[in-house]
């Protein structure tokens, strides 16, 4: 067995963090992600890089080194995204993101973009699923940063670069905590908080009309912050991804997690550009920025090793 860029960016958020639980919100991936990834490195390295506690995950003297080396090869592996086709490269892109990609998936790769590309200008705006394809097939953007699992357009191109698993928001204390048999019946049983925006209420319906039960709408809302205080606030339950998910709501009041064993399909995160586009150098090197990061390139792949 071996370890990829996933293992060290996972185990690299969990230390700088100390919990596994702040780590898998900041990387919009479930805390079972990051803890298995945490054991299968640690298992690969013959070492143990944290000292787990109730208060957190602290470094033993192992993880102190080999987060040294792991800011290294982060380091190389940014240096190796500014390869030789995006040293002078210059001009502009224009790109499109949805609501929910602009809100809590794009900003920091904007910044980091900035630095590989710095005298390229991205002008971007913020665009509906609908909008967005249309303006794709016009011409009027060329590139776009989107919900991969909505879109269906047979002339349009797309490549997902993260799957974030949806699972049940809850109150504390709920009676649904701890379970491991929850189903979309007993979600049926409570008041249920639906999300709107970017056609989250359409993907819903889709996996609940696979199933016998209907959830008991007690509020329709295109506000994320709207649906973390009902569910806060014990005013209902959600089903939505990792990639939104946050502890607290604005009032400060904690939302648990709970996975369902019902199929419940993740909510896809890419890239989609028109099938006949002509990729620009640009457009080439904003592509080959998200796949150095979210795919495994073999230079990454080769200095990921043991210290």
């Amino acid at each position: 067995m071996s370890y990829n860029l996933r293992h060290l960016k996972y185990f690299i958020a969990t230390a700088e963090l100390g919990q596994v639980s702040r780590a898998a919100i900041e990387l919009s991936v479930s805390q079972s992600a990051v803890t298995a990834a945490v054991r299968e490195l640690e298992a690969v390295l013959g070492a143990q890089l944290f000292i787990r506690s109730a208060h957190g995950m602290t470094l033993t003297e192992a993880g102190r080194r080999f987060l040294a080396s792991g800011y290294e090869i982060v380091a190389k592996v940014e240096e190796s995204l500014r390869t030789s086709d995006t040293v002078g490269l210059q001009g502009e892109l224009s790109l499109a993101a949805t609501y929910t990609v602009i809100g809590y998936f794009l900003p920091v790769h904007l910044e980091r973009l900035g630095r590989v590309m710095p005298d390229v200008t991205l002008k971007v705006a913020e665009m509906t699923r609908q909008t967005l394809e249309t303006a794709l097939l016009e011409g009027r953007i060329e590139i776009a940063v989107a919900l991969t699992s909505n879109i269906s357009n047979p002339d349009l191109a797309k490549e997902t670069l993260l799957s974030s698993p949806r699972r049940l928001w809850l109150p504390p204390r709920h009676r649904f905590a701890g379970r491991e048999d929850l189903d979309l019946k007993d979600v049926a049983e409570e008041p249920y908080v639906m999300l709107t925006v970017d056609e989250a209420a359409h993907t819903a319906m889709r996996y609940w009309g696979h199933s016998t039960s209907h959830p008991n709408v007690v509020l329709r809302t295109s506000s994320i912050e709207a649906v973390r205080s009902m569910v806060a606030n014990g005013q209902g339950v959600s089903i939505l991804s990792d990639m939104v998910y946050r502890p607290w709501s604005l009032e400060g009041r904690r939302i648990e997690v709970a996975d369902l064993r019902v199929d419940i399909p993740p909510m896809d995160v890419g890239l989609v550009w028109r099938k006949d586009a002509t990729f620009t150098p640009v457009m080439t090197a904003f592509r080959d920025y998200f796949r150095g990061l979210f795919g495994t390139p073999q230079s990454a792949l080769g200095a990921l090793r043991a210290p």
